[in-house]
């Protein structure tokens, strides 16, 4: 998955899920570890996606199906886990949902934790996410 925060990339996931993928979250974790605020401490988000990282080893070594339900900001951290991916021999695709910002902005507005792992997102901290989001190219 890759998108801002309010994009729809939990949802989706979650119908992954659904069918019987197994889904990584960092939101997710961190939600389970009592955490409600973003953005997450860097060295609780970094131990976290290491942790989830070798499970998704694991699982698509396993021939699992996974998706990964990561915001996915910079090309770096997508050709990372694309190689992962590959390197598992693993057929990966990466579903970037692009939204309007003002519709980012109305959602989260709206957002009240209605499932665990979805976060307040404060527009100071939306804004900062916006500046900091390589969008994905060809």
């Amino acid at each position: 998955m890759c998108g801002l925060a309010g994009s729809g990339k939990s949802t989706y996931a979650r119908g992954l899920e659904d069918l019987g993928w197994l889904r990584f979250s960092i939101d997710a974790e961190a939600w389970a570890r009592g955490l409600r605020e973003v953005p997450l401490p860097e060295d609780v988000h970094a131990e976290i996606q290491a942790r989830q990282r070798v499970e998704i080893e694991r699982a698509l070594r396993d021939g699992r199906n996974v998706v990964v339900d990561y915001s996915f900001w910079s090309r770096a951290q997508r050709d990372d886990f694309r190689d992962l991916g590959r390197t598992c021999e693993a057929d990966v695709e990466v579903v970037h949902l692009d939204v309007p910002v003002d519709e980012l902005r109305r959602r989260l507005a709206r957002r009240r934790t209605r499932h665990a792992d979805d976060f307040v997102v404060p527009g100071d901290v939306l804004e900062q996410y916006i500046a900091g989001f390589e969008v994905p190219g060809p």
